[in-house]
């Protein structure tokens, strides 16, 4: 079982990183003082080797309790090689700024600070480096049927098919699921491999075996007054036990809660752009992009606009009606593509394929996403965000509301030029709900560098739009 192999792991893990670390120290001294490449200024004071390698016993068990409270020796079966990389890249810099602060402190100034700097560089390298080999050493194994953690759940569910779709697709992870138990499904049940293997109460039977490392709680929202019963006879028995719960669709993927007095209180959608210093960060960058982005574009405008007039009669710049933050209708600014039209008649359908209404100016304009530049003045009168969900017209908001669930969520930030359905391919005439789900991922996972991400994208899979018509 795992959990009795899980303890020489974290040894063996422990191992690594003192070797990383002591080797990392030895191989920036060597750079320092010894290689082809050694820089010592002269006229400087040289400490003896013996005090840099004295410093590491100060510098190792130092480093190993950065990286235990950084919790890099905890289980990274799921997460992302990300959070492990920013882990390590923490626990260094403070390493740093601590060793730092104690040279200064015992007034230590012939301790070579550059030597210091390739230690943090080169710890944090090789530390990324071991680690990424070693996961793709234990996900090779997990693939083969090995280091397996065997989990069973209680309870048939939604999220009980949820959590086994998302274990099946990831057989690195190396869950292995033994059975489901439920009162209500019938035994024998099969669901993509996975049986149910009688009712709940064969718990009574099947913790004293200690075959199992998780019990993972999926009750139905039905069977939701026997939870605390069932968390109660599985920590009696000592096993590890998580809940996912039933009603996962109405909250988001991490959830924002408050402490109300010792009572916890989950928000059904946390909205970080509701942050006033989040918000001013966003608006400062759309501020000072569309301005950049207007400079840049103006040539391509100023070609564009001239094109559009001589294409057909009337105005070069089209405005429509579109719902943005908090629900209030704007006109959204682009280059006119289309024939000259009843403005009731445009507002009741989509453009479709081959449509006789777009001018072959306007199809080149739309292809290329030229026609939405215009958009940048939008951004700059505050109407819209340079990302975020694209703005729909009200007729369609109307209709989606009712159709699609937490569409309205949506208008919880302001629409954007560009955003993280578009650079997954959904736009034009493509599915409303898979942009749904990207628009929602977005608003409950913003970050400045997300939105970086998102531009940067952009510019190779954003502008080129083979769904639009």
């Amino acid at each position: 079982m795992i959990k009795d192999n899980q303890k020489y792991f974290n040894i063996l893990q422990r191992i690594v990183d003192v070797l990383v670390i002591a080797g990392s120290y030895i191989f920036a001294w060597y750079l320092k003082f010894e290689s082809p490449f050694a820089n010592i200024d002269p006229g400087t004071g040289v400490l003896p080797m013996e005090v840099y390698f004295l410093a590491m016993i100060l510098i190792v068990p130092g480093y190993m309790i950065l990286y235990s409270l950084s919790n890099l020796y905890t289980s990274k079966r799921v997460s992302h090689v990300r959070h492990e990389v920013a882990g390590i890249i923490k626990a260094n810099t403070i390493g740093l700024i601590l060793f730092l602060g104690f040279l200064y402190i015992i007034k230590q100034h012939d301790f070579a600070r550059s030597m210091i700097l390739a230690f943090y560089v080169l710890n944090i390298t090789l530390s990324v480096l071991s680690r990424v080999l070693i996961r793709r050493i234990l996900r090779s194994f997990r693939k083969k049927g090995y280091n397996l953690k065997h989990i069973l759940l209680v309870g048939y569910s939604r999220s009980a098919e949820g959590y086994i779709d998302r274990i099946m697709s990831n057989p690195e992870w190396g869950y292995h699921v033994c059975g489901i138990l439920d009162d209500n499904v019938p035994r024998g049940t099969l669901y993509k491999g996975v049986k149910v293997l009688g009712d709940i109460d064969n718990l009574e039977i099947i913790l004293p075996e200690n075959k199992l490392d998780e019990i993972a709680i999926t009750l139905a929202l039905a069977d939701y007054d026997r939870l605390e019963e069932i968390v109660g006879r599985c920590e009696k028995a000592g096993v590890h036990t998580k809940f996912i719960p039933d009603y996962n669709s109405m909250i988001p993927s991490r959830p924002y809660t408050e402490d109300l007095q010792g009572l916890p209180v989950i928000n059904i959608r946390y909205v970080p752009l509701t942050n006033t210093v989040n918000w001013l960060l966003k608006r400062l960058v759309d501020i000072v992009g569309s301005i950049f982005a207007i400079i840049i574009s103006s040539p391509v405008m100023i070609v564009s606009a001239i094109l559009v007039k001589l294409s057909s009669p009337g105005p070069v710049i089209f405005k429509q009606e579109r719902i943005g933050l908090h629900n209030k209708p704007f006109k959204m600014y682009k280059f006119r593509t289309m024939e000259l039209q009843k403005e009731a008649s445009e507002a009741k359908a989509w453009t479709v394929r081959n449509d006789p209404r777009v001018t072959r100016v306007g199809r080149v304009l739309r292809r290329t996403s030229i026609d939405e530049l215009p958009q940048l003045f939008n951004i700059l009168r505050g109407d819209m965000s340079v990302v975020g969900p694209r703005p729909e017209r009200p007729l369609f908001v109307e209709k989606f509301r009712e159709e699609i669930p937490r569409y309205m969520v949506k208008h919880q930030v302001r629409p954007g030029l560009t955003g993280c359905a578009q650079i997954n391919g959904y736009r034009g005439d493509t599915s409303i709900r898979k942009r749904i789900d990207y628009d929602l991922y977005y608003i409950e996972n913003w970050t400045l560098s997300l939105d970086f991400k998102i531009l940067f994208l952009t510019f190779f899979k954003g502008f080129i739009n083979k769904n639009a018509y």
